[in-house]
């Protein structure tokens, strides 16, 4: 089976991605008719006597090569079909392009692929005799490979984006071809890339290149799907990083890079076109980490997608040594679409990782202020009422998820299950709490301090704006009315900062039913009877909600027809309601 594509047709979608490419960058061409990218102003480098540098290679790669294309790398960029080399005619039209038999010439980097070496070099040969200066630059950095069979050698990877980069600063400075080349075949030598994968790619009207079971990922493959080291189980990101790192610096491996204790080097992390950028970056400082644990300076870092493999989710490391020249020609500024620099300290080029800014100000927990405090036996009932509420609100994690996944990413019980979690953890025990059941008012905030910062999402905004205006009204007054008007406040609260009101499905139709029961009931003297008929119509609200059409949250986007069952959120708030009723039951006996 082929796999989606959003593209206009199979044939042509190399050159709909160029013709996009310089629609964007004004400042790059396409040659009549080809799949060549050229710098607009390749006339005016070649009249100042610079020496050019020519890069290509099949597509799919992007935004290798041409998205380096611009001052400061590449002169000139041939695309070939996806994962196909292009031929040795177009990359001759390319030549004759950017060198003169007068001119300074060109230098062509050629990855070490079998077809790129083959049509490249007729090219190149081609040229020659046409009088053009050229040489070239075989750039085979992979650390893959374990046997000393002869073999078609080390193949061209990530690194080479670092050498574009390097000899095209080169070339900006004014070197010659052979001052290039020369120090171009040294970092080479010098560098390393291993890549893994977590899933297969697909050339446009194909399916997958090759096959990875859900469990598996592939180690030392190439950037066409060639097979690496071997395949194992999907690991920890960290496990992971490690592997890559003894594997890149095994010295048994023949292919190995050579960094010790002491080394400066430049990391580049690369995604293969399919990872996330949360797992990206956490893959970066695994790397960064495990080199400075190993005794490696790593002063120069890069991570972002440079050289792909369509959508294949995976990533290579590439690992080059430092000296001054390198790190001069990393550091040159360039105007290119694909490179930008990391975010460094001001005033500073070496990245040195940075420590964390202590906070100002320790403010994790409430401390208590000169708020009415309630009796003992109060703060005991208090103290059961949200240790009993939290306990029912993790057991109800898989059951209110399930809810969610009607409307929502189905992490609603998750995420109430993750602040309730917290709120244990500092709730301590009922002889030595750890927050300030005595004081009702820093009790609530306290615990909306802890949703705030515990739960995230909406939910944990909406209950901290809750429980920090609830606090207000029992600063005073710790009595039944004062615990009616925190109820009140914070559902006003959360409906007028959360857009919700009483019948859009939402938590706020328990809060709201809830509300509004305790008042039609303030005249009574038991607190049972009043938190019964609060719990009662809550869970008739919460119940109704199935009913509903959404007007606020997530499940508004949803078709009606898809809600059936009743929102979470409200029936998030009947749990915990039903457990301060439960508690509130025993203390009183059921009477009053």
């Amino acid at each position: 089976m082929t796999t989606k594509k959003l593209i206009n047709s199979v044939d042509r979608c190399v050159d709909d991605a160029l013709f996009g490419l310089v629609s964007i960058n004004t400042g790059l061409r396409i040659l009549q008719g080809q799949k060549i990218v050229v710098r607009e102003d390749i006339d005016e480098v070649i009249k100042a006597g610079k020496v050019t540098l020519l890069c290509g290679g099949g597509s799919g790669h992007e935004p290798a090569q041409a998205g380096y294309v611009g001052p400061g790398m590449l002169s000139i960029a041939v695309a070939g079909a996806v994962f196909a080399s292009p031929p040795p005619s177009n990359i001759l039209m390319a030549l004759r392009h950017v060198t003169k038999t007068d001119s300074a010439g060109c230098v062509v980097i050629i990855t070490n692929y079998t077809g790129d070496r083959l049509n490249f070099g007729l090219a190149i040969e081609r040229a020659r005799q046409e009088g053009l200066k050229v040489d070239s630059i075989t750039i085979g950095e992979d650390c893959a490979l374990t046997s000393s069979d002869r073999s078609a050698g080390r193949r061209g990877l990530a690194g080479t984006v670092l050498l574009n980069k390097i000899c095209g600063a080169l070339a900006e400075e004014g070197n010659s071809l052979e001052e290039i080349v020369e120090f171009g075949k040294r970092v080479t030598e010098k560098m390393g890339t291993l890549g893994v994968s977590l899933t297969p790619c697909s050339v446009p009207g194909s399916g997958p290149t090759f096959s990875l079971g859900e469990d598996e990922m592939e180690l030392g493959l190439g950037l066409h799907g060639e097979a690496g080291v071997g395949r194992t189980k999907i690991r920890p990101a960290n496990e992971v990083v490690k592997m890559m790192l003894d594997h890149m610096t095994n010295t048994g491996n023949g292919t190995h890079i050579k960094i010790e204790k002491g080394d400066k080097v430049a990391c580049l992390v690369n995604n293969l076109g399919g990872l996330s950028l949360l797992e990206m970056n956490i893959v970066a400082g695994e790397v960064i980490s495990q080199l400075e644990q190993r005794g490696v300076a790593v002063e120069r870092a890069y991570c972002g997608s440079f050289m792909t493999s369509l959508e294949m989710a995976g990533l290579s490391v590439t690992i080059l040594p430092l000296d001054d020249t390198i790190k001069r020609c990393l550091d040159a500024k360039v105007t290119v679409p694909a490179w930008s620099g990391p975010v460094l300290c001001r005033g500073k080029s070496d990245r040195e990782t940075p420590v964390y800014i202590p906070v100002k100000e320790k403010d994790n927990i409430h401390k208590s202020g000169d708020f009415t405090r309630t009796s003992p036996e109060t703060a005991d009932m208090l103290y059961e009422m949200i240790k009993l509420s939290m306990e029912r609100l993790i057991a109800a994690e898989t059951e209110l998820n399930t809810l969610d996944k009607e409307s929502g990413d189905g992490d609603c019980g998750s995420t109430l299950a993750r602040g309730a979690k917290e709120i244990l953890k500092e709730l301590g025990k009922k002889d030595k709490p750890n927050i300030p059941v005595h004081t009702p008012a820093d009790l609530v905030l306290s615990i909306a301090k802890i949703v705030e910062q515990s739960m995230g999402g909406s939910s944990g905004a909406l209950y901290s704006l809750f429980l920090t205006s609830a606090s207000r009204a029992l600063q005073n007054d710790v009595t039944k009315s004062g615990w009616e008007r925190a109820l009140n406040e914070g559902t006003s609260t959360v409906i007028r900062y959360g857009g919700a009101q009483p019948g859009d499905r939402t938590m706020v139709d328990a809060l709201f039913a809830a509300s509004s029961a305790i008042s039609s009931t303030r005249d009574s003297s038991c607190p049972f009877t009043i938190i019964e008929s609060a719990v009662q119509s809550a869970d008739s609200a919460a119940k109704a909600t199935a009913s509903m059409k959404a007007h606020a949250g997530r499940a508004s986007y949803v078709s009606a027809e898809r809600l059936k069952n009743p929102d979470p959120g409200a029936v998030a708030v009947t749990i915990w309601l039903k457990a301060i009723l439960e508690v509130l039951q025993k203390a009183q006996s059921g009477h009053c």
